[in-house]
């Protein structure tokens, strides 16, 4: 089955890559500096930051449907994220790398399934979920952290 996971539309984060410090602070965002490899997974590059860089830290309404599944959480956007990534049946090493939490959610963005599973398992797992024609989407998160990674449709 053919499968698009999608990070963020840059367009509902672009407003505060070009913030400044100050701004960034009154607006609730906190900018940090990557230490460590493979800590701060971009949600909109759907790559992880490197060594140096530069990132946001904030809050993001990740489901903004009317429905009792209604979440926000924290989410990473590298500070030079110029464009959203879009893998067409291809999971990105961000995810691959990582223990994941699928929410499988239907027409009315209620969670009709899910599962956790390590990213290397992830095609079987998107397989199996879309195989039931009530799935609409699913979400991706950071099994550890709770923090979402990433939306998946039926390409």
């Amino acid at each position: 089955m053919d499968f698009r996971i999608s990070g963020l539309p840059i367009e509902q984060v672009e407003h505060l890559l070009r913030l400044e410090r100050e701004a960034l602070r009154a607006a609730g965002v906190v900018e940090l500096v990557v230490d460590e490899p493979h800590t701060y997974p971009c949600r909109v590059t759907l790559q992880d930051a490197l060594p140096g860089e530069r990132v946001l830290l904030f809050t993001f309404e990740h489901q903004p449907a009317d429905s009792p599944y209604r979440a926000s959480g924290p989410i990473i956007v590298r500070r030079e994220a110029a464009r959203s990534r879009v893998a067409v049946n291809e999971v990105p090493d961000q995810q691959r790398r990582r223990l994941l939490s699928v929410r499988a959610y239907d027409g009315r963005d209620w969670i009709v399934d899910s599962d956790v599973v390590q990213g290397t398992e992830l095609e079987a797992t998107i397989e199996r979920l879309f195989a039931n024609p009530g799935v609409a989407y699913l979400h991706l998160h950071n099994a550890r952290h709770g923090c979402y990674a990433a939306r998946v449709d039926r390409a």
